[in-house]
């Protein structure tokens, strides 16, 4: 798949059934899905979420789901096209996601991720996030989720450091 800048745009309703199939078979592989359309609607819908895609001539390639809290934000879903990985995509889909946060004045982003998923581990790690926890069973009982969390103030007053 030849992919060559993606847009990145906030997600429309009509968006919700492509999100929700793309979380079921990257995301939830092998669960009983969580994510339907309809929760996807919802917090498109939310002032407090954003729900954000990277398409490309109309087909969806990736999305991440991040809601904000008054201190921090949890981002509950982040996921690229298999044909699309590895090309920065979820990189760009991340990083407007924490400028969003620090215009919010939300300074720290926390996520769980399957333990299992070695990628997505070593795709956060390179990205400033560390390991915080291990909850059993997260996963519907069947595996263990990895919580992991980045303080975005570290980056953000080392840029103000340096304009100074």
């Amino acid at each position: 798949m030849d992919i060559v800048d993606p847009r990145l745009e906030l997600a429309r309703t009509a968006d919700a059934p492509a999100i929700a199939g793309m979380s079921s078979r990257l995301i939830e592989a092998g669960l009983t899905p969580s994510w339907p359309a309809e929760r996807v609607i919802r917090h498109i819908r939310h002032e407090d979420c954003l729900v954000l895609t990277a398409k490309r001539s109309g087909a969806l390639l990736g999305f991440a789901i991040m809601q904000f809290g008054d201190s921090t934000a949890h981002l509950n879903l982040l996921a690229v096209d298999s044909r699309a990985q590895r090309r920065g995509i979820g990189g760009a889909l991340l990083g407007w996601l924490e400028a969003s946060a620090v215009v919010a004045g939300t300074f720290v982003i926390r996520l769980e991720l399957r333990a299992a998923n070695a990628g997505a581990r070593a795709f956060y790690r390179v990205r400033g996030f560390e390991e915080t926890g291990r909850v059993a069973g997260y996963y519907q009982g069947l595996e263990d989720a990895i919580q992991m969390a980045r303080d975005l103030s570290i980056r953000a007053s080392a840029a103000g450091r340096s304009l100074g």
